[in-house]
C-alpha cells in the first residue's frame, strides 16, 4: 500500500486540495493521512479541523503551531514549531510521498521534510508569481526548488519553473485542481441567501468581501485595517450591502478584525469566520461581485463567471481572466472599479470569457499521475540548471 501524507494548515489550502484528497482516500491501494496544523486548530479562524474530520479524512497528527501574535516574527516561529513537531512523526510513519500546496510557510516545511528525510514530494500550484513583494511568492519559489515534482495550473507556470532551473520532466500541467469541486458545486441549485442570513440583516444584491492583510514595505507599516474599512465605507456609500469574510492569519489580521468588530451590528454587513462549502459557494455564485484581494477571485470566479475587484497590491501580476479589475486602495479608485464592473459592457465582455485555469476536470488527471509515477526514481535532483538552460536553447 502506498502511504501518502498531505500537509494542510489553513482552510484555503485544504479547499484547493480536497477534491484530490477524496480520490486518493477512496483508493484501496492508498493510505492517505493528513498532517493538520496552523489556523485549522485556532478558534479565531473557525477551528476548521472539524471540517476535515467531517469530510472523513484520516489525520496522522494535529500540531498546534500557530502563534497568533500578529507579527512578522510569528509566521517564522509558527514554521519552526511545525518543523520541530513534525520531524519525528513523519520519519516514524515513513510515507512514500508528501503532498503540499501553495505558498504558505508550511509548504516550505513540507519540502524540507522531504529533502532531509529522503521522501519524494509533490508541490501543487508552483510557478505562479505575484508582483506585490509579499513573502508568499518567495516561499512558493523556494519550495519549488526543494520539491521533487510539480503539478501546475497553466503552461506559463511550467515555463517559469523551467526558467528557475527545474527540468520539464518534473512538471505536469493539469489545470487548477481547485476548480473541480467549485465547478461541480456551483452547478447545483443555490441555497437561497435569505435562509442563511440572520433576520436583522438586509442583504439584497450583496457584494462578497474577502480581504487579507499584506505588509506594505520592509518595516511592515500595515494599512490593512484602513484599506478594509475603506472598502466597507465605499460599499456603504454606494448602497451595496456585503457578506464579509474574516481575514487569514497573516500579520495584520488583528487590524481587520478590529474593523469587523466595529461594523458587526451594521444591518448592511454580515461577517463570517467559516462556512460550509456548499453554503459559501451558493453565496459566492449569487453575489453581485467579489471585492478584496483573495486568490479565489483570480483562480475560481471566472468559472461562474463573477466580476472581481482586486484592491491593492496583493495578487498583482498574476495571470487572470477578463472578469478581474485591479484598483488602488483609495475610496475613489474603489468606487470607480465598482462602477466599471457593474456596466452592461463589462458584464457582456466577461460572459464571453473563459477561466484560463481550467474547466473543472483536473483532479482525475493529478490522481492518475500520482498513481502511475514512481517518484523515487526522480528523488535525487541531479540536474544542473546551466545544462538545462543549454538544452532549452537547442
Amino acid at each position: 500500500m502506498k502511504k501518502i501524507l498531505a500537509l494542510t494548515s489553513i482552510r484555503s489550502d485544504y479547499d484547493l486540495m480536497s477534491g484530490l484528497y477524496e480520490l486518493l482516500n477512496a483508493d484501496p491501494e492508498i493510505d492517505l493521512q493528513l498532517l493538520v496544523s496552523g489556523a485549522h486548530l485556532s478558534a479565531t479562524f473557525g477551528t476548521t479541523v472539524e471540517l476535515i474530520k467531517k469530510d472523513g479524512f484520516k489525520i496522522l497528527i494535529e500540531i498546534e503551531s500557530l502563534i497568533n501574535a500578529d507579527t512578522q516574527k510569528s509566521r517564522l516561529k509558527t514554521a519552526s514549531i511545525l518543523l520541530q513537531n513534525a520531524i519525528d512523526v513523519v520519519a516514524g510513519w515513513q510515507p512514500d510521498l508528501i503532498l503540499f500546496a501553495g505558498d504558505r510557510e508550511d509548504v516550505l516545511v513540507g519540502a524540507m521534510l522531504g529533502v532531509f528525510l529522503a521522501i519524494p514530494t509533490v508541490h501543487f500550484f508552483g510557478g505562479d508569481h505575484e508582483k506585490d513583494g509579499h513573502a508568499d511568492t518567495a516561499v512558493r519559489h523556494a519550495t519549488s526548488k526543494l520539491a521533487t515534482f510539480h503539478v501546475v495550473s497553466i503552461e506559463q507556470h511550467k515555463q517559469r519553473l523551467m526558467k528557475m532551473g527545474e527540468s520539464a520532466q518534473r512538471i505536469a500541467v493539469v489545470g487548477s485542481i481547485a476548480l473541480d469541486k467549485f465547478v461541480q458545486l456551483s452547478s447545483k441549485k443555490p441555497i437561497q441567501p435569505s435562509t442563511i442570513f440572520p433576520p436583522d440583516k438586509s442583504l439584497n444584491n450583496y457584494a462578497l468581501v474577502i480581504y487579507h492583510p499584506i505588509a506594505e514595505g520592509r518595516y511592515d507599516t500595515m494599512r490593512a485595517g484602513i484599506i478594509f474599512s475603506t472598502i466597507l465605507s465605499t460599499l456603504k456609500k454606494m448602497g451595496i450591502p456585503a457578506i464579509v469574510s474574516y481575514p487569514n492569519s497573516d500579520p495584520g489580521n488583528h487590524l481587520i478584525i478590529e474593523q469587523i468588530l466595529k461594523h458587526e451590528t451594521d444591518p448592511d454587513f454580515w461577517f463570517y469566520k467559516n462556512l460550509e462549502r456548499d453554503v459559501f459557494l451558493s453565496l459566492f455564485k449569487q453575489a453581485q461581485f467579489l471585492i478584496g484581494n483573495s486568490s479565489s477571485g483570480i483562480l475560481e470566479a471566472a468559472s461562474l463567471p463573477l466580476s472581481v475587484i482586486n484592491v491593492g497590491e496583493r495578487q498583482k501580476g498574476r495571470y487572470c481572466g477578463n472578469n478581474v479589475v485591479f484598483c488602488g486602495n483609495e475610496a475613489s479608485e474603489i468606487e470607480q472599479a465598482v462602477n466599471l464592473v457593474m456596466t452592461p459592457d463589462f458584464q457582456a465582455s466577461m460572459m464571453k470569457g473563459r477561466n484560463p485555469y481550467g474547466d473543472g476536470n483536473s483532479c482525475k488527471t493529478a490522481y492518475a499521475l500520482i498513481k502511475s509515477t514512481d517518484f523515487n526514481q526522480i528523488l535525487k535532483k541531479t540536474e544542473d540548471p546551466l545544462e538545462l538552460a543549454h538544452l532549452e536553447k537547442k
